[in-house]
């Protein structure tokens, strides 16, 4: 049964039909899986949710036959079969759980505190659903409203579901726009994958549509390689919590969502200004992530005379030893901190706070560090701590390395946009993600989006900010 309704006087109507669950389309091992230390972390255990736009088929002839319409990869498809994206992903995604049968499963914290997943086979829920509107008309959801992207994808059980056997993993929605283009509404638990290992199990989805028979990239549980041992020591934070900066904007009652444009040449300038301020060379994320905490600081107003820090999330596979294995898909990675006066971030050489970001980048990226991570991380969970972020903290992703955008095709080629939907992950003004523009502005091309969250009454001094970078010229100092 299929309900129409009007989303919060959004300029569409959305048809949604009844949510299914979608099985694996084999018998699949029945078991309980154990997660890494790292899995663990409390403050993982959310649903992220995002959102991939695909532009309606184009239709190519080879060697004369105009009747199969033809994936990036080459491949032919049956037209009637592959003309429907619901049809089509929905048939990969039951094709795909045979290898990631987890993702099928349950997932619980028991009373120990410990995450569970019971390999059921109870089937990953999914939603086909119909807007009455063309995409390009919501500009392919490149810089819209939040409000705008939330109805694209869906929340799962309701509040009428008994949840006591544990929630899903994975929930996938399809949209579908009267101009023929489509979009995949993916929420996924953090506490089962990481940005990498999202990114590995997508693509075999993909791969499976546009006619493999099995993903390129095997699935490897294995969770127990990254279980770290408790340290001897009680945990210590080495922060004292009274010393780091205030803003008055905070706590909030609202909270504003902003993506802005940073295209190649900005990056150019910025990191040539930085350039001549020291002698020293940056790579993007180094100058760039500088200069977004410099502005998120003068945005909310903090206290110069307090501490501000600076987290930026560094993968570890290919940093460990042992090694991980190929197709490793739960969370490796660790943090970069910076923690510096707010005086100095304000007031000092920018191009100081970038070396600060690089030095702490290079520390992070060694396997001890990585390890000594993983153990304090298994400390305080067997002592019940949880690591709270305070807002004088800025958490930095970055999502460009992740292959989300143009490389993932289900047979209408690469996706043309991919969005995060903002999600709670250390309180939203804490979290800064840096993703790939979309390729719909070819002036964009080497560019990045900077994703941000601010209380509305902060949000214009970071757009000022942004402002300012923007109109840096090489002959400029930095603002």
């Amino acid at each position: 049964m299929a309900t129409t309704k009007k989303t919060n006087n959004l300029p569409f109507l959305l048809e949604k039909k009844e949510v299914v669950l979608v099985k694996p389309a084999k018998p699949t091992p029945s078991e309980v899986l154990s997660f890494s230390t790292i899995d663990n972390d409390p403050n993982l255990e959310i649903i992220c949710q995002s959102i991939y736009v695909y532009r309606a088929k184009s239709f190519s002839c080879i060697n004369g036959d105009h009747d199969h319409p033809v994936s990036s990869n080459g491949k032919t498809h049956n037209l009637e079969y592959s003309s429907d994206p619901v049809t089509v992903i929905r048939d990969a995604l039951s094709r795909v759980l045979v290898y990631y049968y987890p993702l099928a499963g349950k997932l619980k914290r028991d009373s120990d505190g410990e995450l569970r997943l019971n390999c059921n086979s109870s089937g990953v829920p999914f939603l086909s659903a119909s807007a009455n509107c063309e995409l390009s008309s919501l500009d392919y959801l490149d810089g819209v409203a939040v409000e705008v992207a939330k109805p694209f994808v869906f929340d799962w059980p309701g509040e009428e579901d008994d949840d006591d056997n544990g929630s899903h993993p994975l929930i996938l929605q399809v949209t579908k726009f009267s101009c023929g283009g489509f979009t995949v509404g993916m929420g996924l638990s953090h506490s089962v994958c990481d940005g990498p290992g999202a990114a590995q199990f997508y693509r075999a989805m993909a791969e499976l549509a546009t006619g493999k028979t099995e993903p390129s990239v095997k699935p490897v549980w294995e969770r127990e390689r990254l279980v770290g041992k408790p340290t001897k020591t009680p945990f210590q934070n080495h922060i004292d919590k009274s010393s780091l900066a205030t803003s008055p904007h905070l706590p909030f009652t609202e909270i504003e969502h902003g993506c802005f444009n940073v295209n190649r040449e900005t990056l150019k300038r910025l990191k040539t200004s930085l350039t001549k301020e020291c002698g020293d060379e940056f790579t993007t994320i180094e100058a760039l992530s500088a200069y977004v905490w410099r502005s998120r600081f003068r945005a909310l107003q903090f206290n110069s005379d307090g501490k501000t820090v600076f987290s930026l999330t560094v993968g570890s596979r290919g940093r460990l030893n042992p090694p991980l294995p190929d197709g490793y898909y739960g969370n490796a990675f660790t943090g970069a901190f910076v923690t510096i006066m707010g005086k100095d971030l304000n007031e000092g050489p920018l191009s100081r706070v970038c070396k600060l970001i690089k030095e702490s980048k290079k520390i992070a990226c060694s396997s001890d560090y990585v390890w000594n991570s993983i153990n304090m991380f298994e400390t305080m969970r067997r002592e019940n701590i949880k690591l709270e972020m305070d807002n004088a903290t800025l958490v930095l992703t970055d999502w460009r390395q992740l292959g989300l955008v143009e490389e993932i095709d289900f047979g209408w080629k690469g996706p043309v946009n991919m969005i995060p939907v903002p999600w709670r992950m250390f309180g939203y003004v804490c979290l800064c993600i840096f993703i790939s523009p979309s390729t719909l502005d070819p002036a964009m091309k080497g560019g990045l989006r900077v994703l941000v969250s601010f209380p509305p009454t902060a949000m214009a001094k970071f757009k000022e900010e942004m402002d300012a970078l923007v109109n840096l010229g090489d002959d400029k100092a930095l603002p």
